[in-house]
């Protein structure tokens, strides 16, 4: 027996929470899936007009926010039977990534980033390119699952010439579950909180927001609530939001958080 017993650990993540859940239990912990978001990618047909226009017309900067979403965008450049037209424009570029899934899939073929971020975060990442010139230049922008307005609007100001691709959708298969989330870390109603990605993140505080709810959500996750993150990138989008007491492992796996929050508890 574990140090989870009596510890009731919301799952937030639809993929592999069955393993995830087997894992509380061998530490003698309550899993309670509540799983807030699903990751739909975009076929290659959708992405095709925009990876022609980068590979016909180049780009000075191509800029990677996440591994999952470099991966789509090089496989649906291979089915197009444009990859290598692609790998070599971005050979050509100066590269920024967010993430060590980005960069290790950046290093799958050949391109080592100009600039990166040290702690998972678009802050982080910002911090990186801050010191390179913008101006006029075009940026194609991997965005992961949604609009990130902070992005979009720093290189506008200044003076990028911006193309965003989104290779994957962040979509909420529940609405309703979410709602019950908040309401049971509000309520204290959980122990902890395991986030398998930081979309999942966004969509629970954006929730908060709509309803006024954020500091509440911050305090319970500050006094009560403990916030576990599967790695860095996710771990960093709870502290953009103000989270500041979080478990996230050394090891960015799944059953390596279990094994924090264990030894958290302990």
């Amino acid at each position: 027996m574990g140090n989870l017993h009596g510890k009731r650990i919301a799952i937030t993540g639809s993929r592999k929470s069955e393993e995830i859940s087997t894992l509380i239990r061998k530490k003698g912990g309550e899993p309670v899936i509540r799983a807030i978001q699903e990751t739909i990618k975009c076929s290659p047909s959708d992405l095709e007009a925009d990876l022609r226009s980068i590979v016909e017309k180049g780009t000075d900067w191509a800029v990677f926010t996440t591994g999952i979403g470099t991966n789509a965008l090089l496989e649906a450049a291979e089915k197009i039977g444009i990859l290598d037209s692609l790998i070599n424009v971005l050979k050509e570029a100066k590269i920024a990534a967010r993430g060590y899934k980005t960069k290790a899939a950046l290093k799958q073929i050949g391109i080592q980033p100009d600039a990166a971020d040290d702690d998972g975060t678009n802050d982080g990442l910002l911090r990186a390119i801050e010191g390179f010139s913008f101006k006029d230049k075009h940026v194609f922008l991997q965005l992961h699952g949604e609009p990130v307005p902070k992005l979009s609007e720093w290189f506008e100001k200044h003076g990028a010439i911006l193309h965003e691709i989104l290779p994957y959708r962040s979509i909420v298969p529940n609405p309703e579950t979410v709602e019950q989330l908040l309401d049971e870390i509000i309520e204290n109603k959980l122990n902890a909180v395991a986030f398998t990605a930081a979309p999942q993140v966004r969509v629970l505080f954006k929730l908060a927001e709509k309803k006024g709810a954020t500091s509440d959500l911050i305090e319970a996750f500050q006094q009560n609530v403990l916030a576990a993150a599967v790695g860095k990138v996710t771990a960093g989008e709870l502290k953009e939001y103000g989270v500041q007491r979080i478990v996230a492992p050394e090891l960015e796996r799944m059953g390596a958080m279990i094994v924090a929050l264990d030894e958290y508890f302990q």
